[in-house]
């Protein structure tokens, strides 16, 4: 074998060990992208059933407290704001003010006992306190999405590939900072 044709054989190794690469980290890029967009819809799932609740939820309240008509309009108005908020920065701004809204209508039952003790009140208080557990597990699933795919196309040398195959980070779904803060109990 002449020295040619070794150099070529050596050459055409190292193509293709550099395109299976190349297709390899384009395929886990694809792998980390789709996953990513599957736990997206996940939360979209639980938000829907979220807002699928909200408005029996009012109407239940709406019956034992007629005159509290400004906050019904706050969440109607946080509902509506949620539903049309595009992107995840915005889906979370939107969400945790829908969040802070229904804590309002949570608060009016304090002042009405007769709510407080109405069955299809307390089974949307559990439905709703149970889509608000789905939706944080679908963020915790989705945010480690986010990350594991951030850090697949910003590490070396997959970066490389990533920026030539324009493949742009997720942004997180994060809460606002009121829900970060201590709840305080007062006796």
């Amino acid at each position: 074998m002449s020295t040619t044709s070794l150099i070529l054989l050596i050459l055409l190794g190292a193509a293709v060990v550099l395109v299976g690469w190349i297709i390899a980290v384009y395929n886990g890029l694809i792998t980390l992208k789709n996953r990513t967009q599957e736990a997206w819809s996940d939360i979209d799932v639980q938000l829907k059933r979220r807002y699928d609740l909200i408005p029996n939820l009012v109407e239940t309240v709406k019956g034992y407290a007629r005159h509290e008509s400004e906050t019904f309009e706050k969440v109607i108005q946080a509902r509506s704001a949620a539903m049309n908020a595009q992107g995840a920065a915005a889906k979370a701004d939107a969400e945790n003010a829908l969040s802070g809204t229904l804590k309002s209508i949570f608060a009016l039952a304090e002042n009405y006992p007769e709510l407080k003790a109405s069955q299809n009140f307390m089974q949307l208080q559990d439905d709703l306190k149970d889509t608000e557990d789905k939706i944080q597990a679908a963020r915790r699933f989705y945010n480690a999405n986010v990350r594991d795919f951030n850090t697949k196309i910003e590490v070396f040398p997959n970066n490389v590939i990533a920026g030539q195959l324009n493949f742009k980070k997720y942004e997180y779904f994060e809460i606002g900072e009121a829900e970060r803060q201590n709840v305080q109990v007062k006796f």
